[in-house]
């Protein structure tokens, strides 16, 4: 499924970028590709196919990505796509 998240956040676009990088291992299991872009320092827009949704919200809804969440203000919107 066609995926777009519009995140905002309070650390900077690197930070964020970052650590999507280093979580990848992880959502790499259920997501085919995907593509980040900079809106600006505190805002992004991420495309994605998602194989697994469910696979998906698990791992955005965890402990420790509730905690990186709330400590970065970063709050995402998910829309499904389809052409």
């Amino acid at each position: 499924m066609n995926t777009c998240i519009i995140s905002t956040f309070n650390c900077s676009f690197d930070d964020f970028k970052n650590k999507v990088e280093e979580q990848r291992p992880e959502w790499s299991k259920f997501v085919d590709d995907y593509e980040i872009v900079k809106v600006n320092e505190h805002k992004s827009i991420m495309l994605m196919n998602v194989l697994d949704f469910e696979s998906m919200q698990e791992f955005m809804t965890t402990e420790e990505m509730q905690k990186w969440d709330a400590e970065n203000g970063c709050v995402d919107t998910v829309y499904s796509m389809s052409q």
